[in-house]
């Protein structure tokens, strides 16, 4: 990481807003709660640890966190282009927040936007770093919450980031960016979305859980969706097994956030070898709610109206690379123009580094206006 500098911190008295205001009681989406500037962060880089209120799908206000970062240079003329950074699994329950963790800064390829004078508006999603439920690949929460974290991000004076945006997830993320994508127009149309890139995002979820090469990493997954979706939907936890069973689903979901480069602890590795050995016939795509919900929350395959980038690694072992070309190849069937890279690199994890080169320029492509690139007649 490059070197860690000092931010002024005048800004902190004008960014903390009143709770009492109006706005804020009545809890409305995309408003700015508070705005706390961060000390230390990669040179050149300003940022702060924003407070903000989304709405869900079922229209209950709440309050979600996330990080803002822009270049520490003067306020420009023109309000600066916007790139939503939608993040891979982080965990399910509050403690697992990207903008709580050291790690942050180097797990964030989306912060290099920074660089080339970008606001990199950065949610954690509704129930990470914020009580309440987390919607794990929960199509419209998700894509609410990054839509309303833009809007809140054109409250901080500092930032100066104006209504032009891309978004750009990995992973969980990916899932993130296209259904942001897909409600943008009718959730945030004072907004000008320019394009939404995808590295390995999960599309057919009942496919995914159903196609994932890596076992023992699809059932700590179904854990998560399991633990999350009985708290968001209420969906029963019977599928999963008996009270020996369900109970070690919670605590998988409860003890664990993902770090890169660590180690599984044992009793981790223990939980995950009953259940992936008692859930050998589990198929929740055959199951109800959960089939449903699984539906509900897939992104759609029908062209949005916006540029397209989807990355995918085809040695991925977690989200199944003929499930994401397939979605692919629907989003083309319906006219959609989509740019489609095949990812070289050791696979999933690093899903969006090993892309972020060419991701990056196409990004910067959209906002300058130039003709969208379409790779359907080869796919």
């Amino acid at each position: 990481m490059r070197a860690v500098r000092t931010i002024s911190t005048f800004l902190i008295p004008a960014l903390m807003l009143s709770a009492a205001s109006p706005a804020l009681a009545q809890g409305r989406a995309g408003t700015l709660i508070s705005a706390e500037p961060i000390v230390e962060t990669p040179g050149g880089m300003q940022a702060w640890k924003v407070r903000y209120w989304t709405l869900l799908g079922d229209g209950r206000p709440v309050q979600a966190t996330g990080i803002v970062a822009a270049p520490r240079e003067a306020i420009p003329a023109q309000p600066r282009n916007v790139l939503a950074w939608t993040h891979g699994t982080w965990g399910v329950v509050t403690k697992c927040a990207p903008s709580l963790s050291p790690n942050f800064w180097n797990a964030t390829p989306g912060l290099e936007a920074v660089r080339s004078g970008y606001v990199v508006v950065a949610p954690d999603y509704p129930g990470l770093g914020s009580d309440g439920v987390h919607p794990f690949l929960v199509g419209v929460d998700t894509g609410r919450s990054v839509l309303d974290a833009v809007r809140a991000a054109r409250s901080i004076p500092g930032a100066a980031a104006g209504s032009r945006y891309a978004v750009w997830g990995e992973s969980q993320g990916g899932h993130a960016a296209l259904w942001t994508g897909q409600i943008s127009a009718r959730y945030a149309p004072e907004l000008q979305l320019v394009g939404v890139a995808a590295a390995a995002p999960p599309t057919d979820l009942v496919q995914n859980l159903r196609q994932s090469a890596n076992k023992s990493v699809r059932t700590f997954f179904t854990a998560y969706i399991g633990y999350t979706w009985n708290q968001r939907y209420h969906a029963s936890l019977a599928p999963f097994g008996g009270a020996q069973s369900q109970r070690i689903l919670k605590r998988l979901a409860q003890n664990n956030c993902i770090e890169l480069n660590s180690k599984p602890k044992l009793g981790t590795i223990l939980g995950v070898a009953t259940l992936q050995s008692r859930w050998k016939t589990l198929d929740l795509g055959r199951i109800e709610p959960w089939a449903s919900l699984a539906h509900r929350n897939s992104p759609t395959t029908h062209d949005f109206g916006v540029p397209l980038l989807i990355a995918q690694n085809p040695k991925d072992d977690l989200v199944a690379p003929a499930v994401t070309l397939a979605h692919s190849k629907a989003l083309c069937r319906s006219g959609a123009r989509l740019k489609y890279i095949t990812i070289s690199g050791p696979g999933h994890a690093t899903s969006a580094k090993d892309s972020a080169t060419e991701t990056l320029s196409w990004i910067q492509d959209r906002f300058a206006g130039r003709p969208a690139p379409s790779d359907c007649r080869r796919l």
